[in-house]
């Protein structure tokens, strides 16, 4: 699946809950260690998954501190690399909506 079908996903998802654009570009960022400008790109290219996280600078290191359930399923427990990349994402962007303050979201 494209990355960039799902981005404006995670991004209404936020818009709804009064948390913005930039503050989802942040989380991005802060997770692969991408720029604003290589997340764009990647959106702009159209990059699944895959090659978003293969590609990514390097994913930070406190990611291993996000804990919890996205879909029924408990992130810490998800043996492919790849899928919980994916499940982090999704964990910090439904604590964005939840209204979670970003340095806790940050893991600050």
């Amino acid at each position: 699946m494209a990355f960039a079908k799902v981005y404006p996903m995670y991004v209404q998802k936020a818009e709804r809950k009064n948390r913005t654009k930039a503050e989802v570009d942040q989380i991005i960022c802060w997770l692969t260690g991408y720029s604003q400008a290589g997340l764009e790109q990647h959106i702009a290219l159209q990059h699944d998954f895959a090659t978003f996280f293969a590609q990514a600078p390097a994913m930070n290191p406190n990611c291993s501190l996000i804990k919890g359930v996205v879909c029924g399923v408990r992130v810490e427990e998800v043996a492919d690399p790849l899928m919980r990349n994916i499940r982090y994402l999704d964990k910090l962007i439904d604590e964005l909506a939840k209204g979670k303050a970003m340095a806790k979201i940050l893991r600050q």
